[in-house]
């Protein structure tokens, strides 16, 4: 596989109650904003929070294998990225596991940014994350690498 400067990503966790039946929604695009690869996966019984986090994770880890060395990464989860940031803490332990998994994986690139977005700007992942919900336990990863 070609070596990728820079991946964007977008991410979303959706759960269906809290704690509730959970998906993620992942989009991967290269600089010239074209889709790399999608995902929508069910992840069990868990918190928004987490299949926020667990959103997150899948998207860094696929760049990885891209062996993408720049990463932009969206969410509209505000307490991830304040969390990621180091401007909130992060007082849940559970959440500190996955906490810790993407500093880990933040640490095998060159750059890695965290960007909060609005909802209606990321639409496309939520989409996915809901996806996966109705679909409880139907893995769905469709896509097409690029060169």
């Amino acid at each position: 596989m070609n070596k990728k400067d820079k991946i964007v990503i977008y991410t979303d966790g959706a759960s269906s109650g809290n704690p509730g039946k959970a998906g993620i929604g992942v989009l991967l695009y290269n600089t010239d904003k074209k889709l790399i690869k999608k995902i929508s996966n069910f992840i069990g019984i868990t918190t928004n929070n987490v299949a926020e986090y667990m959103a997150l994770i899948y998207g860094l880890e696929e760049a990885l294998y891209l062996r993408a060395e720049n990463v932009d990464c969206f969410l509209d989860s505000q307490l991830l990225v304040r969390q990621l940031e180091g401007t909130y803490k992060v007082k849940d332990e559970k959440l500190r596991l996955f906490y810790s998994q993407v500093n880990h994986l933040k640490s095998l690139f060159k750059r890695v940014n965290f960007n909060h977005i609005k909802r209606e700007e990321n639409k496309e992942a939520d989409i996915l994350a809901k996806k996966a919900v109705r679909e409880r336990g139907n893995k769905v990863v469709a896509g097409c690498l690029t060169s």
